[in-house]
């Protein structure tokens, strides 16, 4: 069990972590956050589990969350405008990226929107969702989970195998959750804090060092469309830029990328 106490002794954060509702098990850290959220509890305020029974992706897709793993949701009340919300997920993937290069030595990889991997295959997913007010933001929430201490191969249904992997699995033995809850927890509210001072150029630029899928051709799965082509960048809106087998040049700022064999 997560001892969260520990954790608090230690954490250098200012605004990250100082509340913490830890669970062994929950639907969803997300969804008991954003309730949290309306019933102003402070930013910075985080929901955790030992394991999830329901939790999500995007586009309202199942997170497989067994026992071994890290799933968080942070609230945070940023006074910014929705439109630059959808740039918190770029946020907390670039913290995971670092941490796990930085602390672990794995060759982490973001991946366009809200992914990082590990040797081609998803380790984290992020999950960014809000409650606005007119022009303003109420709050967000940032859903954070990580696949640690658990072997994909023996403990993962047989449809994920072959996308997913664990810190476990890659590193070649289990971590400690409260070191890495820790670090990702520092790193989180290290570039939250440089987000909102000095906006998202920066935290974009480290987040592209990277992104090993820029400069090779991906597909893009947007709603009904599915168009291949080069990936290009990743502009200051957090929209993907590819160039279309024909030459047009088209924004993305909703999808999935995949890399094209």
């Amino acid at each position: 069990m997560l001892r969260i106490d520990k954790i608090q002794e230690n954490l250098q954060t200012k605004k990250l972590g100082k509340k913490v509702l830890f669970l062994r098990e929950v639907g969803s850290t997300n969804d008991l956050a954003k309730k949290m959220a309306d019933y102003r509890a402070s930013e910075g305020t985080i929901v955790i589990a030992e394991m999830q029974t329901a939790g999500r992706g995007r586009f309202g897709r199942a997170w497989f969350s067994p026992k071994g793993g890290l799933y968080f949701s942070v609230i945070l009340r940023p006074n910014i405008s929705p439109k630059e919300a959808a740039k918190l997920v770029f946020v907390a993937g670039l913290a995971v990226a670092e941490v796990l290069h930085e602390n672990y030595g794995l060759k982490a990889e973001t991946k366009w929107p809200n992914d990082v991997l590990v040797g081609g295959r998803k380790v984290c997913g992020i999950l960014g969702e809000m409650k606005t007010k007119g022009e303003k933001i109420n709050y967000a929430v940032i859903g954070v989970g990580v696949n640690v201490n658990v072997n994909v191969e023996r403990n993962f249904p047989e449809n994920l195998v072959n996308v997913a992997t664990s810190i476990e699995n890659e590193f070649g033995g289990k971590v400690r959750l409260e070191e890495l809850f820790k670090l990702l927890l520092e790193k989180l509210d290290s570039l939250y804090e440089e987000f909102l001072k000095e906006g998202f150029t920066q935290v974009l630029k480290r987040w592209k060092k990277y992104a090993s899928f820029l400069g090779k051709t991906v597909e893009v799965t947007g709603g009904t469309e599915r168009l291949c082509g080069l990936a290009l960048d990743v502009d200051d809106e957090g929209a993907l830029v590819i160039r279309l087998e024909d030459g047009m040049v088209k924004r993305f700022l909703v999808g999935d990328v995949s890399l094209k064999q």
